[in-house]
């Protein structure tokens, strides 16, 4: 994406089911585990570079023995931060003791991280907050090993004042109005309930405080928890937990907007936010690696004990389908076939905006992430043109002379690199009144590959607000002077906020959303304008399921095409001397390419919970009213 946008969060659960010595005497290391998590979260490392942290639990400790470690960084690099730090310590502690180097249970007494089960989070700070204190994992903390509770999540709630109201119904008083403190709160609330009343039955049946403890730890029901804590929740999650004794659970939201996936054999439970990540770091195929089902939990108890419990009844499922065009690597198998199935079902648009010249056309792409679809695309012009010599072949079969044949097969669809990042130098970028120059160099592009004959079809995995293309890539490829620039983009047009874990909130920031007001205004329809903030102003006391979306009305004047050749008007300045067209992909062959991910609320604004209505009514109230402000 030449525009990046920051995204949803990983999340990665690991439980040894094994003994540490076990993974000692097979891998030769105690620290199997921790190893594994780094693997684990680097590799997951494009879902979040604002900050990452690491939990672990020690089972079967004695009393006074630290069982819970956690590490958290908000530095640069903060997976690298976080496990450099682990190594130093680990380092220290074998320095100071060499008794320990070959001795599993004084490493597992004395040594910090070595452990059973981990919980591991990389992080995009979709509000704008950066310090510590709003890295995951967080924790809940408490002298009752049960009620020890630590939270991390990819998710966003649409209600989170609604959630903190409740917290505070029941007695309670959170630190903060954040959605991962309420959601943690709110489990952290009926696992005191359950915990409670397993102590009280057993005194009644005249079990002591010790004895107790074994009994809540086998009979504790995260489930009935999970089910409890969420009855209010509206959003898009995927929730992983530990409790202090070694019970563990990742919970996803019911319409499977976040993604889980997980793997058990005899030795591990695994659960991370991507299968290929899972594949990697375990060497293990892709059909072992199941997804879980939305509204459905993995419960991991102490005792190894694994099973799949609904929470919530599935709904229709809405999995983002961004995580198929941008997000996840695009090394897990179905999605690498998706990305090019979306290059492949645009180019028939993309051969009339050039019409059918694909002999003076060079196709290329921007960003990286835009390459599988771009292979698609080429595929699709090689049939093309394929069918085209094919054609004339069979024409002038009886005239066709040799020399003729060999011209003819010798024409081929004509690719290039035409773009490379200059990483290093938007460090530079400082000066205000010199960014926009700078901005148009962040780009080098390839020389003498052009000719000025030449269509230049350039595909993105998506346009969000169009800035990138307006300051930096129109006019780099410009300089190459082609006589038509064409802007494919694999996606639709982003038209409406994401409020379930996507940092795209408000509706100005869209160049979809800007043209279509622009459009308005040209026709004089400002009235459309007027009526779309009194019908959203007239729903904000409304309960969320009785809330509809007005916004669709800004845009049901106009086409899709109207709209993207608005656009290209917009980003098109003056000195631009090539002809722009932008062209992009439908929401029906999107659903085509993506069949499991039917998530497009951005695209057509039919969300899948009822609190997204809300948002992108009060997202519409705000940039009415002049207000720039995220609408939840």
């Amino acid at each position: 994406m030449s525009e990046a946008i920051k995204h949803e969060c990983g999340i990665a659960l690991l439980r040894l089911k094994k003994p540490l010595n076990y993974y000692k005497q097979k891998y030769g290391s105690a620290f199997y585990g921790i190893q594994k998590m780094y693997l684990l979260m680097e590799k997951q490392h494009n879902r979040g570079q604002d900050g990452a942290g690491l939990a672990s639990i020690k089972l079967d400790v004695e009393p006074g023995q630290r069982y819970i470690s956690r590490i958290r960084s908000n530095d640069s690099q903060p997976i690298q931060d976080v496990f450099h730090q682990i190594n130093t310590r680990v380092e220290q502690e074998l320095q100071q003791h060499p008794e320990y180097i070959d001795n599993v249970p004084l490493q597992k007494k004395h040594i910090p991280y070595i452990g059973e089960l981990f919980l591991g989070h990389v992080r995009y700070g979709t509000f704008g907050k950066n310090n510590i204190e709003s890295v995951h994992p967080f924790l809940r903390q408490n002298n009752w090993m049960h009620r020890n509770l630590i939270v991390a999540g990819n998710f966003n709630m649409t209600n989170v004042k609604q959630l903190f109201d409740s917290l505070v119904a029941i007695g309670q008083h959170p630190k903060e109005m954040a959605d991962t403190v309420t959601v943690m709160e709110k489990i952290g609330h009926f696992l005191d309930e359950e915990v409670t009343d397993l102590y009280f039955d057993c005194k009644n049946k005249g079990l002591n405080k010790k004895e107790a403890s074994g009994v809540i730890i086998e009979k504790l029901n995260i489930q009935r928890i999970l089910k409890r804590a969420s009855k209010n929740w509206d959003g898009g999650y995927a929730i992983a937990g530990l409790l202090g004794h070694g019970d563990a659970f990742v919970f996803r939201d019911p319409a499977g907007i976040r993604p889980a996936y997980y793997y058990e054999d005899e030795e591990i439970v695994v659960v991370a936010s991507e299968r290929p990540v899972i594949q990697t770091v375990f060497n293990v195929n892709f059909e072992d690696v199941k997804e879980l089902t939305p509204g459905n939990a993995i419960i991991i108890k102490k005792n190894t004990e694994v099973s799949i419990a609904e929470i919530i009844p599935p709904t229709e499922n809405k999995a983002c389908s961004f995580e198929r065009i941008y997000f996840s690597r695009g090394s897990d198998a179905e999605i690498y076939q998706e990305r090019k199935d979306l290059g492949k079902l645009i180019m028939p648009k993309v051969l009339e905006a050039i019409d059918f010249d694909t002999d003076n056309t060079v196709f290329s792409y921007i960003p990286n992430t835009a390459e599988t679809s771009f292979f698609g695309m080429v595929e699709q012009a090689n049939d093309f043109l394929n069918q085209r010599k094919n054609q004339f072949i069979l024409d002038h079969r009886k005239t066709l002379t040799k020399e003729k044949l060999e011209e003819i097969l010798s024409v081929k669809i004509r690719t290039e690199k035409i773009a490379i990042k200059d990483a290093k130098l938007r460090t530079f970028i400082t000066d205000d009144s010199n960014r926009d120059d700078m901005v148009a160099h962040v780009y080098d592009v390839t020389y003498g590959v052009i000719k000025p004959t030449d269509n230049l079809v350039i595909i993105d995995d998506s346009i969000v607000r169009g800035t990138t293309l307006k300051q930096s890539i129109l006019k780099m490829l410009d300089r190459l002077k082609p006589k038509k620039i064409l802007i494919v983009s694999s996606a639709p047009q982003i038209r409406y906020p994401d409020c379930y874990g996507i940092d795209m909130s408000t509706l100005e920031g869209f160049v979809a959303f800007r043209a279509a007001i622009a459009l308005l205004q040209e026709q004089n329809k400002q009235s459309i304008i007027e009526s779309v903030y009194l019908k959203c102003k007239k729903q904000e006391t409304l309960p969320d399921t009785e809330i509809k979306n007005h916004v669709k009305d800004i845009y049901a004047s106009f086409s899709d095409e109207e709209i993207a050749h608005k656009i290209a008007e917009m980003l098109v300045t003056n000195d631009i001397q090539a002809e722009v067209k932008i062209v992009y992909q439908s929401v029906e062959n999107l659903h085509k390419a993506c069949p499991k991910n039917l998530g497009d609320w951005y695209f057509t604004g039919n969300y899948p919970t009822a609190g997204g209505n809300r948002v992108v009514n009060k997202a519409f109230i705000n940039f009415y009213e002049g207000i720039n402000s995220r609408a939840y």
